[in-house]
Parts: C-alpha cells; sequence; structure tokens
C-alpha cells in the first residue's frame, strides 16, 4: 500500500486525531506533510540520525559554517548546524503554519538533555529557540528543573513541547504548570489564542522500563500484558485532560507496537510518528476504530499493578515531582539523549578534524 491516502490519511481525516513526523528530514517530513501530518519532532538522537542519512545534502553547509568561523569549537558548530536541521524542517511546514492561522505545522527542537537539572538553562535555551522561527515549538523535559520551567515558559509565550515524560504525575504537573501560565498571560491581556501547548508521553519507553524492572526483579506477569503499560497510562492521563479541561493537548511518543497507534485512534490527541512506523501502520490492514474512549481491560491493569513502577506511572499521586528524575524511564531516555548529542557532535568533528588514520 503507498503511504499516501492509507490508513493515517483517513484517521487525520475522519477523526479528531493528529499526527506528526517524528523525524525534521526533508525526505520524510515531505511525504509525511503530503499524507496528512500537521507537525515535526526533533531530539539529539533523531537530529543525530537525520545528518548521518543526509549528510551528502549537508556537508558544504557544514564545511561552510566551519570556515565562517574559524575559532569556534566543535561545540559551537554543531550547535548552529543542530538548530540549521530544525530550521529547515520548520520552513518545509511554515506554510500549514500560515494558512492554520498558527495553530499547526510546527516543528518541535529540544533544549540541550544535559541541562535536565537546571531551571534556569533550560529557561534560557527555551527563549532561545523559541525565536528562531515563528512555527518553532521547544521541547524541555518533565524533570523537576523543566517542570519548574513550564509556568514562566508559558507566561513569556514560548510554545512549550514537554518530554522525557512517561508517567501520569509528570503530564499532570506539565498541564498544571502551563494553566498557571496561560492565567497569568490571560490576567494581563496577553494574547493565547496562538499558543498550542502540547505534552508528551513516551509509551514506549514506558513499557521498556516496565520489561526492564520485571526482568530485574523476577516479577511473574503475562507478557503480552507489558505491552500495554503506556496504553494504560496514556489512557488514564487523556481521561483527566479531558474532565479537568487544561488546554494543552497530549501527545503520544515512542511507538513500539500496533497498539501505541490504535488505541488512540478517535483521541483528541497528537501521534509523533517515526517514518518506518508510519508505514507499518498504513500497510496493517486494520479496520480503524475509535478506540481512545475504550479502556484498558481491568484484568491487564489489576495484573501490571502488581509492578510498584507501573504504579507510580498510572497514580495520580504515584510520585512527586522532585522524584521525577530518578524515575527508572527519565534517567535511560536522558542518558539516551545525551549520548545521542555526543554522537553528533562526534560527527561533526568528522568533518572539522578528518581522522587522518581513516581508510581514504
Amino acid at each position: 500500500m503507498s503511504p499516501y491516502n492509507g490508513l493515517l490519511h483517513e484517521m487525520v481525516s475522519t477523526t479528531p486525531t493528529q499526527y506528526w513526523n517524528d523525524s525534521c528530514s526533508t525526505e520524510e517530513l515531505q511525504q509525511a506533510l503530503a499524507n496528512g501530518a500537521t507537525g515535526a519532532t526533533s531530539n539529539p538522537v533523531i537530529v543525530f540520525n537525520v545528518l548521518k542519512k543526509e549528510m551528502p545534502s549537508w556537508r558544504a553547509h557544514i564545511q561552510q559554517v566551519i570556515n565562517q568561523n574559524p575559532t569556534w569549537s566543535e561545540i559551537q558548530v554543531s550547535w548552529q548546524i543542530y538548530q540549521d536541521l530544525a530550521l529547515n524542517g520548520a520552513k518545509q511546514l511554515l506554510p500549514l503554519h500560515e494558512q492554520s492561522q498558527r495553530r499547526q505545522g510546527r516543528l518541535s527542537i529540544q533544549t540541550d538533555p544535559a541541562f535536565y537539572n537546571n531551571r534556569e538553562a533550560i529557561l534560557q535555551q527555551a527563549e532561545y529557540f523559541h525565536g528562531l522561527a515563528p512555527n518553532m515549538q521547544v521541547k524541555v523535559p518533565a524533570t523537576e528543573a523543566g517542570i519548574g520551567m513550564v509556568e514562566e515558559a508559558t507566561y513569556r509565550g514560548i510554545n512549550l513541547n514537554i518530554t522525557v515524560s512517561f508517567t501520569v504525575p509528570q503530564v499532570i504537573a506539565a498541564a498544571e504548570a502551563i494553566e498557571r501560565g496561560l492565567r497569568r498571560r490571560e490576567a494581563e491581556g496577553k494574547e493565547i489564542a496562538t499558543l498550542m501547548p502540547v505534552v508528551t508521553m513516551m509509551v514506549g519507553r514506558t513499557d521498556d522500563w516496565l520489561k526492564v524492572v520485571v526482568k530485574r526483579d523476577q516479577i511473574n506477569i503475562n507478557p503480552e500484558y507489558l505491552e500495554w503499560c503506556g496504553v494504560a497510562c496514556f489512557k488514564k492521563a487523556y481521561q483527566l485532560f479531558q474532565e479537568r479541561r487544561y488546554r494543552s493537548r497530549l501527545l503520544v511518543a515512542a511507538f513500539r507496537n500496533l497498539y501505541h497507534w490504535k488505541e488512540f485512534v478517535g483521541g483528541e490527541v497528537t501521534l509523533t510518528i517515526p517514518w518506518e512506523w508510519q508505514l507499518k501502520y498504513n500497510e496493517s490492514g486494520i479496520t480503524l476504530a475509535p478506540l481512545m474512549a475504550e479502556p484498558v481491560k481491568p484484568e491487564i491493569i489489576n495484573a501490571l499493578y502488581q509492578i510498584p513502577d507501573f504504579r507510580r506511572a498510572y497514580d495520580e499521586e504515584g510520585m512527586k515531582v522532585e522524584e521525577f528524575d530518578t524515575y527508572g524511564a527519565t534517567v535511560r531516555t536522558l542518558r539516551s539523549f545525551i549520548e545521542g548529542w555526543h554522537n553528533f557532535v562526534s560527527m561533526i568533528r568528522d568533518v572539522m578534524l578528518p581522522n587522518p588514520d581513516a581508510a581514504q
């Protein structure tokens, strides 16, 4: 089946569920937009993979940046290229952004993952990234420091995407902080119509972590139930968002299986889907049904509830904000993003200082 006018196109045409391309790759983004995508995301791992894939198209630009800034360190060059890749994606999305009266067509760019524990550093970089393009959405982590800057950033008019988030307590804390920022703007008569904050739950990484916990602690559970951890947490969060009428929109990330798509169809949510999963979903042959309102089976929830870290993820009061940084999925993801950034810098280093020992 062609990716065009497939099941994802049917989803965005017939339900309130939207999707973004989980990459700023030029080729992927153009195809996703043609199929109904309304935005795109980036992070250090994504940008590393995009540059690795598209290096022939970017090498001349990288060399130009190096030549024009002969005293810059590899870190400075890397940050310039990182934002240039994001700006390239934002440029492709700009027509949609303008056509939708600034409600769609945004490119999410992630702040430095190494700043996860520094509120002021995250806020400063978020404000800078926000000013790069009219359709930039800034990703900040749902860590204690990240949550700590959300209200102020929202008040300043920065469109946020709260990421590195896996649990109901994290997304509720993020939504509450966004509401406080919006209320402050409203009280001062500031514009909020074009503020479109999103709160991410990385459902696949929730599953990944709980599978590690089950194996580590030798918990006896039906392996199939472990594919439902993130779905259960997301559906619980969605119910709370709807009941409380939060003005932020939930976003699904980190796809691992078919449930991470079909179980959310029909919800007023956004799915940020990697290109390979877009192809899998379009070719799955399933019949689309609005399953967002369908609860996860009680026997699955009851079985998962024997896992302490599932309870922490599923219960609204399962964690306090100061515990977010040490939750296993948070630590694993931050380490992955920081490693992705170092890999990105290493790729830039290979252009600045080619390895003389490498085969020619």
